[in-house]
């Protein structure tokens, strides 16, 4: 793969090392799933949804587990579609396929499409949010939770720059073995009272393992970025969609949800 192809795509066979390390779905990704989307488990029932960068397909396991109908779920690394297809196993209504989001073909076949927690590491998120928009049937949902700038000056201005300049470029090896002692200093900090936004509280709840599989996957990426409310609720309006709303999710991040439009309007979140 190309350096121009590996930018474009954001980076898979980075992400494909940490989801190789930390392959389980675990209970309390029900608990960060459920917030991400701000939907309750009854809105899935009888859904077909894509899940657009599934990671170990956690995101589309939850749904499934609430009674959606099926889907797709899509991601790039062969490591990473190895576990998402363990763990979906028992879902055979979801498909995961190896495909980028800029390809996808499917146009208006999902009642919803979501992106948790990719389109701010591609380096054209305009294009992945239209091939969600596309993808999506008239009157249906797009979703998409991204990293967020409000409260989270401290890692805009000290933490990624140093993600940039240092952690994307060394081997995944030597990152991983150095998100240890970064894991523990953040734990002992959070022991000792620092971080009060929702996000920490939550933080504090995970185990170790958990925490470190989080701090490892914000220093290896290439690119990430982070979003003013009014730049994420832009950055899919511009997509098409109407009803377009942000919720504030941990005080740290925003999840944003708009319905492609559709010939007659529909109401609400149903």
């Amino acid at each position: 793969m190309t350096d121009t192809l590996k930018t474009e795509l954001g980076s898979p066979e980075r992400f494909g090392y940490s989801w190789n390390e930390y392959s389980e779905v675990l209970p309390e990704h029900e608990e960060q799933f459920r917030r991400w989307t701000t939907l309750e488990p009854n809105f899935w029932r009888g859904k077909r949804f894509l899940d657009g960068g599934c990671g170990i397909g956690r995101n589309s396991y939850w749904p499934m587990t609430y009674g959606a109908a099926g889907g797709l779920a899509i991601d790039l690394d062969e490591r990473t579609l190895a576990h998402a297809r363990s763990n979906l196993a028992q879902f055979p209504t979801v498909e995961v396929r190896k495909q980028s989001l800029y390809d996808l073909s499917e146009r208006d076949a999902f009642d919803v499409a979501f992106s948790i927690g990719v389109v701010h590491h591609l380096e054209y998120p305009e294009k992945a949010i239209k091939a969600l928009v596309a993808a999506t049937r008239p009157g249906g949902i797009v979703l998409v939770w991204l990293y967020g700038r409000e409260n989270n000056g401290w890692i805009v201005n000290f933490a990624d720059p140093l993600r940039k300049l240092v952690f994307s470029r060394l081997p995944l090896r030597l990152v991983h073995t150095l998100s240890l002692p970064i894991t523990a200093a953040l734990w002992l900090a959070l022991r000792l009272g620092v971080g009060h936004v929702e996000y920490f509280r939550l933080f504090r709840t995970l185990s170790f393992s958990h925490q470190r599989a989080i701090v490892f996957d914000h220093m290896i990426p290439r690119i990430a970025r982070y979003y003013t409310r009014e730049e994420a609720k832009q950055l899919v309006t511009h997509a098409g969609l109407e009803q377009v709303q942000a919720f504030w999710v941990n005080e740290m991040s925003w999840s944003v949800i708009g319905r492609k439009p559709a010939q007659k309007a529909g109401d609400g979140w149903t």
